[in-house]
C-alpha cells in the first residue's frame, strides 16, 4: 500500500498543511511537531511524489551540472562537494559530460530546460555567450565554479589561479630552486592556461631569476599524458633545470613517470610541484608537493550559493577561496646542501 501524506498527517494529529511545511523546510510549527512528523515519516516509511511536490512548489529538486571531462581525477572530489549538498536541500543531481565540445554543451543544456532544472553549475570552462544566453532564457540561477566570466555577471566559486601558480613557484625559490620549468595547459584558456603561466613568471621576475617564455612548454590539456608528452621536450630545451612547476597535480604524475623512464631522479634530481592536491598526489612514489585547492569546499560553496538564488530569488557574492601548500616528497631542499 503506497503512504500518502495525509496518511502521515493522521498519525501524526497534525494538518497536511504542517507536514507540507516541515518537509518543504518552511515555517510555522514547533520543534515538537516537527520531531513527531519526521519520526511518523520515518515510522510508516513515507517518500514524498517528487512531481507533486513540484506541482506545489513549481521546482523539479533537481541541479544540473556541467563538467568538461566528467573523468579528471580533479573532478572527483568537486562532484562529491555538490552532491552531498544537494542532497542536503532535498533535491538531485543531473551530472551533464561536455568534453569541452560546444554542440554538446548546447544539447545538454537543452535537456535541463527540459527537465526544468531548479538551477545550474557550470564548471571548469570558458563561459561562451550562446551558453549564457540560452541560460539567460531558461531564467534559472547559474553559479560558475573553478572558472569565472569577465564578459557576463555571473557568480563564480574558485582559487586565485595567478595567486596559487606564484605561490607554487615561490616554494620552489624559497627552497633554493633557480633553473626552474613549467609545464601548463593550454595558454588559450583563459581560466587556468595563461593565468598560472603569468604566476610562475611574475613570481620568477619578482625574485630576479632569468626566465623566459621558453621555460614554459604547453600542452592542449592538464591530463597525466600531458605531462609524459611535455616533460622530454621541456628537459631537451633545458637539462639544466632543478625544478619543475606543473599546472596540474595530472601533469606532474605524468612528469614523475617520464622522468623514472629517463633515469630522472625525483627529486634528488629534479623537482616537482603540482597543482590541485587530488586524491592520488599522496600515493605517488615519492608523494607529491602540491598546491592545494579546496575542491570539496568548492563544490560545496556553490551549491550553497544556488540554492540561496533559488530560495531568496537574487543574486549573491562570488567567492575566492584560499590556497596552500601541501608538503611531502616530492620537491628537494638545496638550501640544506
Amino acid at each position: 500500500m503506497t503512504i500518502t501524506i495525509k496518511d502521515v498527517a493522521k498519525k501524526a494529529n497534525v494538518s497536511i498543511a504542517t507536514v507540507s511545511r516541515i518537509l518543504n523546510n518552511k515555517p510555522g510549527y514547533s520543534k515538537e511537531t516537527e520531531k513527531k512528523v519526521l519520526e511518523v515519516i520515518d515510522e510508516l516509511g513515507y517518500h514524498p511524489n517528487s512531481i507533486a511536490r513540484g506541482l506545489i512548489s513549481k521546482r523539479t529538486h533537481t541541479i544540473g551540472v556541467l563538467l568538461p571531462k566528467i573523468s579528471s581525477m580533479l573532478m572527483n572530489e568537486v562532484i562529491r562537494g555538490i552532491e552531498d549538498t544537494t542532497h542536503q536541500n532535498g533535491s538531485s543531481v543531473i551530472v551533464c559530460h561536455t568534453e569541452s565540445n560546444g554542440q554538446k554543451t548546447m544539447q545538454y543544456l537543452q535537456l535541463l530546460k527540459d527537465k526544468q532544472v531548479d538551477g545550474i553549475i557550470f564548471t571548469s570552462e570558458r563561459l561562451k555567450e550562446e551558453y549564457y544566453q540560452f541560460v539567460k532564457k531558461m531564467e534559472k540561477p547559474m553559479v560558475l565554479l573553478s572558472t569565472e566570466s569577465y564578459d557576463f555577471s555571473i557568480p563564480f566559486v574558485k582559487v586565485n589561479d595567478q595567486h596559487a601558480a606564484y605561490t607554487a613557484t615561490e616554494y620552489l625559490i624559497k627552497k633554493g630552486h633557480r633553473n626552474i620549468g613549467m609545464i601548463s595547459g593550454n595558454p588559450e584558456d583563459q581560466v587556468a592556461g595563461q593565468p598560472r603561466i603569468n604566476g610562475f613568471l611574475q613570481a620568477m621576475n619578482n625574485y630576479q631569476i632569468p626566465v623566459s617564455h621558453e621555460h614554459v612548454v604547453s600542452e592542449d590539456g592538464f591530463s597525466f599524458e600531458d605531462g609524459l608528452k611535455a616533460f622530454p621536450r621541456l628537459i631537451r630545451q633545458h637539462p639544466d633545470l632543478t625544478a619543475i612547476f606543473a599546472a596540474s597535480d595530472e601533469i606532474a604524475l605524468g612528469v614523475i613517470s617520464a622522468a623514472y623512464e629517463m633515469n630522472i631522479k625525483v627529486p634528488d634530481q629534479l623537482s616537482v610541484i603540482g597543482y590541485d592536491n587530488i586524491n592520488i598526489a599522496q600515493m605517488s612514489i615519492p608523494p607529491l608537493t602540491t598546491v592545494a585547492q579546496p575542491l570539496y569546499d568548492m563544490g560545496e560553496k556553490a551549491t550553497e550559493m544556488i540554492f540561496e538564488m533559488i530560495e531568496k530569488n537574487q543574486t549573491v557574492e562570488s567567492r575566492i577561496f584560499s590556497h596552500q601548500v601541501v608538503e611531502r616528497k616530492s620537491v628537494k631542499d638545496l638550501n640544506k646542501e
